[in-house]
């Protein structure tokens, strides 16, 4: 039961462990021992947890039961303590890219990212027509500039489907906050640059949504809570929202999330659960939920979350939309509730590959006056036309963990990675990634840690007022200590040597994004959130490497379930390997264009009727 000193493991030296695919380094399964619990039920195990009497016993049961103390806290291992995953800038420059001048404002970069995109005759394989398609940034510039239609149409268009899906029967939960006469007053702005014909940027008049983790005027950044806003005020955009804002692009509000990023679910007891758009009785994923969400149904044809756990790329994959994390500090995190500072990062939420990096590129970056005195990291965006041209391209495959998922989710991500090297040749490289679930528990001890830390100040006057679930989160995130910080940092830097030796003979590591696709939202999470740490597991298996080593990566949609629900794909790069990536997601893109499915929840802000939302 954990109750007594467990014997710790003794990890062999790095150089000694095997990353081939003869090694004989176990796969470990996630080992949560923790049942499902909403309603009185979690209400009581907080009212446990929180109590001075059961609290600390409840707490070293549980850590004893999930292996932390015989994985981290009484193992041996001889690598230093890695903090923060910097790193050294390398200029991957082999793969057909162009580089973007440091220089530059943000719609300069957005045109070079233009300059990057196929025609639309070059976007799907073999000649099929896609049978869905969601509009595009360049789709609303083109609308735009035609006169067709107008930002201010489209804008009310916007207002008119959030106040509908907002209420019965869908309750979709896509915002915390939105302010229909500021989404008015900048529409208006942009109609009048397009009038003059002036409009800075393809961005101009674009709805832009932001997870409620990220400053946006006028909006207070809630976090998901009922209570951060009070204690620290927005008085400013984020770096990223100045930058979308300098570009044109509409900001339309704050989207829904999990609370305070403390789960995968986003089912929020304050604002509502967010709903999957492919199915309105699942999850959407979190904690990015709402930005993933707005995407996937039309509301917009991009939005920013935050990846601290795959928070970007997990609702990405079950919203079956593409998700991007670029490499720790790209994007400037200026703006951003510090709730894990060296693991969360800025990500993308996008309806395809191509407005990824048009928006990647709006908002990468260094701060100019933040600039460190070794020399500056570049930027490369892909040359999309010529992704087919790539060649010897090498996917790393771990078998055990690319397997450990549903079997739904390993056929059709097996089916999708076959017809990638059977359309571009592309190789697949068997190795061994050892330790995957030690890196798990490590990630988790970090995140709790740094979350716990960050929110410490309030914990005696606002922890009672967040949700039941998030109440028992911040428990457990409390309950490591400084030792235990210390040993999962040096199985950060254990991890990074390993990765650094997989990425010494492959370009990229392949996996599915999530280990299920969306699961049902129980009636009886609404007012209480949930305690699901099984289905949690499942979904952030792939996701860790991208947080706790800042490595890129990307998931883009490459078919469904047999409910229909969107499964994913994902691509974890070398630090400052974007370009690679989305050369990749690109290709798997057009390879699987032509399934794309319309959700039943789809708002059509282009149509010169009235809005659609029948999925017809």
């Amino acid at each position: 039961m954990g109750l007594f000193k467990s014997k710790g493991v003794v990890y062999k030296p790095v150089k000694d462990v095997n990353l081939g695919p003869d090694s004989t380094e176990f796969y470990l399964q996630a080992n949560v021992k923790a049942p499902r619990m909403t309603g009185i039920l979690v209400k009581i195990f907080t009212w446990f947890l929180e109590s001075r009497i059961f609290g600390a016993l409840l707490l070293h049961i549980l850590k004893g039961n999930n292996l932390i103390y015989k994985l981290i806290t009484d193992a041996e291992l001889e690598e230093s303590p890695l903090y923060v995953p910097l790193h050294h800038f390398e200029d991957h420059k082999g793969q057909e890219v162009k580089c973007l001048d440091s220089a530059l404002t943000p719609p300069e970069q957005v045109q070079l990212a233009i300059d990057c995109l196929p025609t639309s005759s070059e976007t799907a394989l073999n000649g099929k027509r896609p049978s869905f398609c969601r509009w595009t940034i360049m789709d609303y510039s083109r609308a735009y500039n035609s006169g067709d239609i107008t930002p201010l149409m489209v804008a009310e268009r916007f207002i008119a489907a959030v106040d509908e899906s907002s209420k019965p029967p869908l309750k979709m939960g896509f915002f915390i906050n939105y302010n229909a006469d500021d989404i008015l007053r900048q529409a208006n702005e942009s109609t009048l640059r397009y009038q003059k014909g002036e409009p800075i940027s393809v961005l101009d008049g674009v709805l832009v949504a932001i997870k409620d983790e990220i400053d946006c005027l006028p909006y207070p950044t809630t976090g998901g809570t009922k209570w951060l806003h009070k204690q620290r005020p927005c008085t400013d955009d984020a770096c990223c929202v100045k930058r979308l804002r300098l570009c044109g692009a509409i900001l339309v509000g704050k989207t829904n999330m999990h609370e305070l990023g403390a789960g995968t679910s986003g089912i929020n007891p304050h604002y509502g659960a967010t709903r999957n758009p492919y199915d309105t009785n699942r999850i959407a994923g979190g904690s990015s939920s709402g930005s993933a969400a707005v995407v996937s149904a039309g509301l917009c044809p991009v939005a920013l979350g935050v990846d601290g756990g795959g928070s970007v790329r997990m609702p990405a994959a079950l919203c079956g939309v593409v998700g991007l994390k670029p490499t720790f500090n790209r994007i400037p995190h200026s703006g951003v509730i510090p709730l894990n500072w060296t693991v969360g990062m800025v990500g993308i939420l996008a309806g395809t590959v191509e407005d990824a990096l048009i928006t990647y590129a709006a908002v990468s970056g260094e701060i100019p006056s933040h600039q460190p005195s070794s020399m500056p990291t570049k930027i490369n965006l892909p040359l999309l036309p010529l992704t087919k041209s790539i060649s010897d391209i090498k996917l790393a495959k771990y078998g055990k963990w690319f397997d450990d998922c549903s079997d739904e989710v390993r056929i059709c991500c097996s089916h999708a990675l076959n017809k990638l090297h059977d359309h571009y040749g592309w190789k697949t490289v068997d190795v061994t990634l050892p330790e995957i679930e030690v890196m798990r528990l490590a990630h988790y001890l970090t995140i709790a840690s740094e979350c716990s830390t960050s929110l410490d100040p309030f914990r005696e006057k606002h922890f009672a007022e967040s949700g039941w679930d998030v109440r028992v989160a911040l428990s457990i995130y409390g309950a490591f200590n400084s030792k235990e910080y210390v040993k999962a940092q040096k199985i950060r830097n254990r991890q990074l040597q390993f990765h650094n030796k997989i990425f010494s003979e492959a370009d990229v590591i392949v996996s599915p994004t999530t280990g299920v696709t969306a699961y049902p939202i129980q009636d009886d999470a609404l007012k209480t959130g949930e305690l699901d740490y099984i289905n949690g597991a499942a979904l952030i298996r792939y996701s860790i490497a991208g947080n706790f080593l800042g490595l890129p990566a990307v998931t883009v949609a490459v078919g469904y379930d047999k409910l229909g629900l969107p499964i994913g794909l994902q691509f974890i790069g070398r630090p400052w390997a974007e370009a690679t990536l989305i050369h990749l997601a690109f290709a798997m893109q057009a390879i699987c264009l032509s399934e794309y499915r319309k959700p039943p929840i789809f708002y059509d802000l282009l149509r010169k009727d009235s809005i659609d939302h029948s999925g017809i």
